[in-house]
């Protein structure tokens, strides 16, 4: 129905406003309509707090009886940190549910449309299906495959290079293009890089109020997003900004810890036949730590193996209108490709100026 798909993008874009907050929790928003009238709404804000459906019945007062409800993500069947919202909108006494996408949780994954079906609650689901997954590309990958959604990001130059022969890199890209890296950041769960990123720049990796848009941002702040360093053989200098934080997490391979010690929590892993961190198991690692969207901001060699390996979803690359040169450094480090037919493809999904530079976002074929 026409005014199905109408309310189900509304309760989409409201869910949105919890783009930065909810997290290890999913986007979820949620519109109550009686006799074609919005009587109540709300989406979930952060984790531990009331969820979409818990805010739009007390929205909507005593108008609850009979009502439909349009939510983005199956109702939860379970009681965690807040009630079932799956009973709750039984006792509220809501005729209908439209829903967008079952909730993968393997702790709902279904029970939520049984406990509202068992009821006599009439169920719609699978509308704007498309839409709500790509709310929750990170809760939807790592209840599905065991793994975080993982972005790469990446800026260059017009010919392709990301820093000068002798490693200076700030700033390729304009002030626009870096204030659009922090929504980036600010969503995800967690920001990865490499040891020489630290070495050569000793970047924060932090999110910064000021540069954000929206509502809610000092709660979106001050959520804890730890930043991973892979150091196979912990090479970090002691004064890096990294190491300061508690949050932070150094990742090295087993052994490399022997003698040393940081303010910062250690991780180690076995190492792969190379030595270095296997990015298979930190990915896997980083999903039971409950990390959804994942944001690489790493150097040519950290990020020519994520592609080379098949762990990227998703390329944000910012692209200046600037040459740095032949002996400049590329912007993938990748075995060497002697055919065409074993180029890596991509399909461009999104193309767009952000101030004088260009944002590419791109997702493997």
């Amino acid at each position: 129905m026409a005014d199905d798909a109408h309310f189900m993008a509304r309760a989409i874009r409201l869910a949105e406003k919890g783009l930065y907050t909810t997290d290890p929790n999913p986007r979820v928003g949620c519109i109550l309509v009686k006799n074609d009238r919005v009587v109540g709404e709300g989406f979930h804000l952060t984790s531990g707090e009331g969820h979409a459906e818990a805010i739009a019945i007390a929205d909507a007062g005593g108008e609850v009886q009979g009502a439909t409800a349009y939510v983005t993500m199956e109702p939860c069947s379970f009681h965690g940190r807040t009630p079932s919202c799956a009973k709750a909108l039984v006792t509220a006494g809501v005729k209908r549910v439209v829903a967008a996408m079952m909730d993968p949780h393997d702790r709902n994954a279904g029970k939520g449309y049984r406990i509202l079906q068992d009821a006599g609650v009439e169920l719609t689901s699978t509308l704007l299906e498309s839409s709500a997954r790509k709310l929750n590309p990170g809760h939807v990958k790592r209840y599905e495959a065991g793994l975080p959604y993982v972005r790469l990001k990446l800026a260059m130059s017009l010919d392709g290079k990301t820093a000068l022969a002798n490693g200076a890199s700030q700033w390729i890209t304009g002030s626009e293009a870096r204030r659009d890296v922090q929504k980036l950041r600010a969503r995800s769960s967690a920001i990865v890089t490499g040891v020489q990123t630290i070495i050569d720049d000793d970047p924060s990796l932090t999110v910064r109020a000021k540069e954000l848009d929206g509502e809610n941002i000092e709660l979106a702040v001050s959520r804890k997003r730890p930043v991973y360093v892979l150091d196979s053989k912990l090479r970090v200098p002691a004064n890096a900004k990294i190491v300061d934080s508690p949050d932070n997490v150094l990742v090295s391979i087993a052994g490399a810890a022997a003698g040393k010690s940081f303010n910062c929590r250690l991780l180690e892993l076995e190492g792969d036949d190379t030595g270095r961190v296997p990015l298979s198991r930190f990915l896997k690692q980083l999903a039971s730590e409950d990390c959804n969207e994942v944001l690489f901001e790493c150097g040519p060699t950290l990020a020519g193996s994520l592609v080379e390996q098949g762990h990227c979803d998703e390329v944000v690359i910012y692209m200046a209108p600037k040459i740095m040169g032949s002996g400049a450094r590329s912007l993938l480090k990748v075995p060497e490709i002697d055919t065409m037919g074993d180029l890596f493809n991509v399909n461009i999904t999104d193309f767009r100026f952000i101030g004088d530079d260009i944002r590419i976002t791109a997702v493997p074929n």
